[in-house]
């Protein structure tokens, strides 16, 4: 009888052949790295001689190096801004640091050097990592193609030499060189890398292919129509970079306000100092009081009011499993109010799976011609069915073959040798198995051989499932159907609760964004209760989905995986890519990596996103009533340095043991509860 599979816990997905060599900056390649590297080195050595009480002379020395290696580089960058007459928060930085080693406070001072300097070296480290992966894309294609000549020879030629109107052979196995038209042969191509489709696509006279995606069994004869320069794979390294240097810049909350806190600090500090000057005070006395204004009226509390919950935030998502590049994205992600999500490999497992058996049981012998082939209606059983499928298929590499011996291996069936094994590319294979000749392909294809009642059946039970969204796979018995199986790309098991929850999160219901077909991404978006769906969409047209929305006023967060998706994921608001079989475009682009592809964890880490910025509002209001006071303080009254140096510190400590709180389990699992 028909059967639909139970499903089972999937194991590890495979990485999807859409990633391209990897080129990698080391980490102390970059200057800022190893300066960062330094400071913190010289910090964590003279901080332990300090605290046991070692003479001056002895850590002295190296928080001085602590502050030229993580400070001249912030230092030189505030410097050329104040030359194009700005003022930014790292020269104030480093006025700060320096303010407060001046007034005894060496330690505080070096500790928020090294932050800076660490800070930097991650924001270089990522921007080199992200130009890796646009270049190692352009890897995907092919150095070399076989150009066929008009007298019938063929050469070797470089894929930039290739010319619109050239002729190039693609052999079984090969990477295509260049995006063209199939003029003879038929194969089956794995186009995952530009369209995400999780099955390779069967290819014959006619149809187009794509540079960078990966030939099947057949061999192909393609006409170039596009130059190398303007071929999809290049498009999308292009779009990749336009979309990362057009994205709007990106700020902390308290960098917004920076500029203006800056100058007037920098202003209310002369003020402070000169006019008592005029009035006829002492200089001594005059220059005490605008450096505990300095001091005490510096961004250091603020900044780290701001940090500390980010930071904390970061670090919690990161033990469950989701790497959050910076507090800028962590903080970003709980604007968003908008999500479009990918289908292969990001709602789904990415890999083809075994949904249904279809046995052709109950008919009748006279009238099909089973009785001739040895094959009587008790061998029809679903586990019998799949056992002639899978032995027949065994020897292939197809990933639909792959699919059903996977699905008879999970059942414990034992498989028969197959012999005399053929594939022919876009119809199926055929094998002896146990002397009867088993034939395993396209409906539409072996049905054309055959008639009678059972094909009538079988083309039936084709369509059926087609038109649910998987593909059908006919299997033949010395010419006679005898079962169907349905073969569909499974759905992860938390995909409708994620979709529920970042609904309710964000007010309106994910979009889907797939290279897939209408019909599969119809049926899978039914299942996870998703309206609006965009399919068959290249590379670009996801860019421009995503650009429609975010002119209409949305912040985008858009959750993908492949190579395909790395330009909307460049473009969106933010990006989140899954980690197992994400490609390294992807990857490196996305501002955020589900490490072990549990889609559970988006809406969580978007509901512990905005508990962070709510942290982040509590602190800033403790670090302004403490900055406010002690300034009216200073200014009206004489505020001891000791006292502004201990209710400054005081301030920063009570925000930052705030902001620790995210650090606990419980914050994690509120975040869950409100994801």
């Amino acid at each position: 009888m028909p059967t639909t599979l139970i499903e089972r816990p999937a194991p590890s997905a495979a990485p999807r052949p859409d990633t391209a060599p990897r080129r990698r900056t080391r980490v102390f390649a970059l200057p800022e790295a190893r300066w960062a590297a330094a400071a913190t080195v010289l910090f964590l050595i003279a901080l332990p001689l300090q605290l046991t009480g070692a003479p001056a002379w002895a850590w002295g020395p190296l928080y001085a190096l602590t502050y030229a290696t993580g400070g001249w580089e912030p230092a030189w960058a505030g410097l050329r801004a104040l030359r194009e007459k700005t003022l930014d928060v790292d020269l104030l930085m480093i006025v700060a640091a320096l303010g407060a080693a001046a007034v005894g406070q060496v330690m505080d001072g070096a500790l928020l050097i090294v932050i800076f300097a660490t800070s930097g070296a991650l924001e270089a480290l990522a921007t080199a990592r992200t130009a890796d992966s646009v270049r190692g894309l352009l890897d995907l294609a092919p150095t070399t193609a076989t150009r066929l000549l008009d007298d019938g020879l063929e050469e070797n030629v470089p894929t930039e030499r290739l010319a619109v109107g050239d002729t190039v052979l693609m052999r079984p196995g090969e990477r295509i060189g260049a995006d063209g038209r199939v003029l003879d042969g038929a194969s089956e191509v794995d186009q995952a890398t530009i369209t995400g489709e999780p099955l390779p696509v069967a290819k014959e006279v006619g149809d187009e292919v794509f540079a960078g995606t990966l030939n099947g069994t057949g061999a192909l004869r393609v006409k170039v129509e596009r130059d190398a320069s303007d071929s999809v794979i290049a498009r999308i390294v292009a779009m990749v970079e336009e979309a990362s240097e057009t994205k709007a810049p990106t700020q902390l909350f308290i960098e917004k306000v920076e500029q203006r806190y800056s100058i007037g600090m920098v202003i209310a500090t002369l003020a402070v100092f000169a006019v008592p000057l005029a009035f006829g005070a002492a200089v001594t006395g005059s220059l005490l009081r605008a450096m505990t204004f300095m001091i005490v009226a510096s961004p250091c509390a603020v900044v780290l009011a701001t940090m500390p919950p980010l930071l904390s935030a970061i670090a919690n998502a990161g033990r469950h499993g989701v790497l959050v590049k910076s507090a800028v994205v962590m903080e970003r992600l709980g604007q968003v109010d908008g999500v479009a999500l990918d289908k292969t490999g990001t709602l789904t497992e990415g890999m083809p799976r075994v949904t249904d058996l279809r046995p052709l049981t109950g008919s009748d012998p006279t009238d099909d011609g089973l009785t001739g082939s040895g094959l009587t209606t008790d061998d029809l059983t679903t586990d019998g069915l799949l056992a002639l499928a899978a032995a027949a298929e065994h020897p292939s590499e197809h990933p639909l073959a792959r699919a059903i011996v996977d699905a008879a291996r999970t059942r414990g069936l034992a498989l028969a040798t197959a012999e005399n094994f053929t594939s022919a590319p876009g119809i199926g294979v055929t094998a002896t198995v146990d002397g009867r000749t088993v034939a395993v392909g396209a409906p539409a294809r072996l049905l054309n051989r055959t008639g009678g009642a059972v094909a009538a059946r079988a083309a039936a039970v084709a369509t059926e499932l087609e038109t649910g969204g998987r593909t059908a796979v006919l299997v033949e018995v010395d010419g006679v159907p005898v079962g169907v199986l349905g073969i569909a790309d499974r759905l992860r098991p938390d995909a409708a609760a994620t979709v529920t929850a970042l609904t309710a999160l964000t007010g309106t219901a994910p979009v889907l964004l797939t290279g897939d077909n209408p019909r599969a991404a119809a049926r899978l978006a039914a299942e996870v209760g998703i309206t609006d769906v965009r399919a068959g969409l290249l590379p670009q047209d996801k860019v421009t989905a995503v650009q429609e929305q975010e002119r209409a006023g949305r912040k985008v967060l858009v959750l993908g995986d492949g190579v395909n998706d790395a330009p909307a994921l460049a473009a969106a608001h933010t990006g989140v890519a899954m980690g197992r079989a994400g490609s390294d475009l992807a990857l490196e682009t996305a501002d955020a990596v589900i490490v072990r592809d549990e889609l559970a964890t988006v809406p969580a880490v978007v509901a512990l996103s905005r508990r962070a910025r709510s942290f982040v509002v509590q602190n800033l209001v403790i670090a302004s009533v403490f900055i406010s006071a002690l300034v009216v303080w200073d200014l009206v009254a004489t505020l001891p340095l000791p006292l502004g140096v201990l209710g400054h510190e005081g301030s920063t400590v009570i925000v930052g043991l705030n902001g620790l709180r995210l650090l606990r389990e419980a914050a994690w699992t509120r975040a869950r509860a409100e994801g």
